[in-house]
C-alpha cells in the first residue's frame, strides 16, 4: 500500500502541477479533428467498470471533485477549482466519456474546460492520459 502511494505521488506529482494555468494558457489551436483525437484514446479491454473506476481515480488524484459518475451512461464529470495570480479562482471542469468500440476495445473521450472556454492545449490531454494510462495499469495490476 505504501510503495503504490509513493509511486502514486513520484509518478503522478509533476503531472499535477501543469493542471494549475490559467484560461488564457489552455488555449490553443488546432482543427475539430485534431481536437478530437487529442482528446480520445482506446484500450484493449472491454471492461467498462475497471475503465470508469480508473478514470475516476485519476480525477481525484489530479485534484478534480466528482460530480456525477453514471455507469450505464458511462460518462463522468468532475471540477476543480485553482487560484491563479492576483487571488482569481478559475474553474475546470472535464467530462469524460467512456464506451465500447467495435466490442474489442474501450474508447476513452476527455472533454476540457476553463470557465466558459473549451481546453484546445494538448498538453492538458496528454497529461490526463499519461496520469490515466498508469491508473489503469495499477487497477489492472491489482496494486493498491
Amino acid at each position: 500500500m505504501r510503495s503504490a502511494l509513493v509511486f502514486s505521488l513520484l509518478v503522478l506529482s509533476p503531472v499535477s502541477i501543469t493542471w494549475a494555468a490559467s484560461p488564457a494558457d489552455v488555449a490553443g489551436s488546432g482543427s475539430q479533428l485534431e481536437i478530437r483525437q487529442l482528446q480520445t484514446r482506446e484500450y484493449d479491454t472491454l471492461d467498462r467498470e475497471m475503465t470508469m473506476r480508473s478514470v475516476v481515480a485519476t480525477l481525484q488524484d489530479l485534484g478534480f471533485i466528482i460530480d456525477t459518475a453514471d455507469l450505464a451512461i458511462g460518462t463522468v464529470t468532475a471540477t476543480r477549482f485553482y487560484q491563479h495570480k492576483r487571488y482569481q479562482t478559475y474553474v475546470m471542469r472535464m467530462t469524460v466519456t467512456v464506451r465500447e468500440k467495435d466490442n474489442e476495445r474501450i474508447a476513452v473521450r476527455v472533454n476540457a474546460r476553463v470557465q466558459e472556454e473549451a481546453v484546445t492545449r494538448p498538453e492538458t490531454y496528454q497529461d490526463f492520459f499519461a496520469a490515466l494510462d498508469k491508473s489503469m495499469f495499477l487497477t489492472l495490476h491489482k496494486i493498491d
